[in-house]
């Protein structure tokens, strides 16, 4: 082999052997109705065209790139007409099923930042805006902590009665305190702003509880952020204890 045919091997393994492949999220649910996710992107086009639907007992998968972040999430009680347009009792974005945005309140998140600091993924289950259904992430081949996060518990049953949400006179999602008072010790803003005086409440306590490694409120870093590197994610709605 010539000379200047190893210097291009040789140029090629630095420039693209290093590189990170796309991850795969595999969104499945295990409720007993149907959902319909939800994607968000901060930075590009949204996975998944924004939303769609997931019957009972099936999962679907898709490739996101390297660097991504945004959210998933689930939307309960959707009525879309042909052209993909209509309200969701919970999680609605719009009232479209491809979303542009974020899932109106109260809503569980699973959120991800790919390929971060140091080749890191970060990602965590989030009940600070909320909760509609619970939600898990697994992580499938990747180094590191790389540790199960997740909200198991149903919170609906033990949703304290100012939090509640109720449709059809039942109660279908469990507020955050900050969404249900509006008021900065439960919002973290204003002389709250900060981890030292943004501290847990009695409501956070009560998600944290029932779900020990799931964001309850907004400074809550410390035992809900999870890292992993180099894995796919498996992001399951209703999972089973």
């Amino acid at each position: 082999m010539a000379i200047v045919e190893r210097v291009f091997l040789l140029l090629m393994v630095l420039l693209f052997g290093t590189s990170v492949s796309a991850t795969v999220f595999t969104l499945q649910n295990l409720c007993s109705y149907t959902i319909w996710p939800g994607t968000l992107t901060g930075n590009g086009e949204p996975l998944a065209g924004g939303g769609f639907s997931l019957q009972p007992g099936t999962s679907t998968s898709f490739s996101a790139p390297s660097g991504w972040s945004g959210r998933f999430w689930a939307r309960t009680g959707c009525n879309f007409d042909a052209s993909g347009n209509g309200p969701c009792t919970t999680g609605d974005c719009g009232g479209s099923l491809k979303c542009t945005g974020g899932g109106a309140p109260p809503v569980s998140l699973a959120e991800f930042t790919l390929n971060g600091s140091d080749g890191k993924d970060f990602y965590d289950v989030s009940l600070v805006d909320g909760y509609n259904v619970g939600v898990g992430i697994k992580p499938s081949g990747g180094t590191g902590n790389c540790q199960y996060a997740g909200c198991v518990a149903d919170l609906i049953g033990s949703c304290p009665a100012e939090l509640q949400v109720v449709s059809a006179g039942a109660v279908v999602a469990c507020k955050s305190a900050c969404a249900a008072f509006n008021s900065p010790e439960y919002c973290c803003t204003g002389e709250h702003s900060s981890p030292a005086t943004c501290t847990p409440t009695h409501y956070s306590e009560t998600f944290k509880n029932a779900c020990p490694s799931a964001y309850s409120y907004a400074y809550d870093d410390a035992s809900s952020t999870c890292t992993c590197t180099g894995s796919d994610y498996v992001i399951t709605f209703c999972p089973i204890g």
